[in-house]
């Protein structure tokens, strides 16, 4: 009976000191990594004050771009009708500084006056002639004229894309706030703040929506310019909706699911359309590269054969 016990009580034991021996060993292993990114950010310190020293003298380079550009829109060189179209692109792309303007008119400036430079002092040494020369000068000129634009429609693509992905989640958070008791403006401002660090730019957009309710005095001209600042449909849509609940009373709540649902439909349906094309999209592809090698597959050994009998 006593032999049982000792060997329980020993295992007991030994059990007990690889428990206590693990926790100790996790517990130095972690004490060593604490230590080491103790290390790391003190080592970085220098870096990080080289890196601020650099992004200021950038930041000043920006500033003498934006500088120039800025005179040149005030200048009246540029149309009023172009000078608005391009405020509004800026914005639908998520820029919100009071010089972006003036830095996307002078960094196009720049490229349009630095890229024929550039192509004159580098195509000189490829021995071409004068009039290739002059083409690819003219070339250089031409892309630094357009980049800009081509850069900034990118960029705006991609944030109205990203507004759009966000909007469904932004309508349910919405709901919530309306059926907790919550207005439309702090429900805006609480989703707006919510999905700061989820969907950035959609919050940006509701922050923006948020503050021009709390500044312009009749709420619809808000609403609407939330539609029209991006030129979404969903966002169009939004605003139409809230402004209906306002004038005729009907259930914030409601609305906004409805809303939701539909948009998550679109969404759902957009893919099915991105699906279907797909078979006509792969019949190129399948005919260039798959079928001949079904063919040498298939009538390889064929044509071995006839070969061998011909000989």
């Amino acid at each position: 009976m006593i032999a049982p016990l000792l060997l329980g009580a020993l295992g007991a034991a030994v059990l007990l000191l690889c428990a206590v021996g693990l926790w100790l060993v996790g517990h130095l292993a972690r004490g060593k990594r604490l230590a080491a990114r103790i290390r790391r950010a003190q080592r970085l310190i220098p870096l990080a004050e080289e890196m601020a020293a650099k992004s200021d003298g950038g930041r000043d380079a920006l500033q003498l771009i934006a500088r120039i550009g800025s005179a040149i829109a005030r200048s009246g060189l540029l149309p009023g009708a172009t000078r608005i179209q391009l405020e509004e692109t800026l914005l639908a792309a998520g820029f919100r500084a009071e010089n972006a303007l003036g830095l996307f008119i002078g960094a196009k400036v720049l490229l349009v006056i630095g890229a024929p430079l550039l192509a004159a002092l580098l195509l000189p040494r490829f021995d071409l002639s004068r009039t290739t020369l002059a083409l690819g000068i003219a070339i250089a000129a031409v892309t630094g004229l357009l980049s800009p634009d081509y850069v900034i429609g990118k960029i705006r693509s991609k944030h109205l894309a990203r507004v759009e992905q966000g909007l469904p989640d932004a309508l349910d958070m919405m709901v919530i706030c309306a059926e907790a008791g919550l207005g439309l403006e702090p429900a805006i401002a609480r989703v707006g703040a919510e999905m700061m660090h989820v969907h950035p730019a959609l919050a940006k957009e509701l922050a923006r929506t948020s503050n021009e309710l709390q500044i312009i005095a009749d709420s619809r001209i808000a609403l609407s310019n939330m539609g029209s600042r991006t030129n979404l449909d969903c966002l169009r849509r939004l605003g139409s909706t809230l402004i209906q609940t306002m004038q005729y009373g009907t259930p914030l709540s409601s609305a906004l699911r409805m809303l939701a649902s539909e948009l998550r439909q679109e969404t759902l349906t957009r893919f099915e359309e991105r699906a279907a094309r797909l078979p006509v999209l792969l019949t190129v592809p399948m005919i260039l590269f798959i079928l001949p090698c079904v063919f040498l597959v298939v009538g390889g050994p064929a044509v071995i054969q006839v070969m061998k009998v011909l000989r």
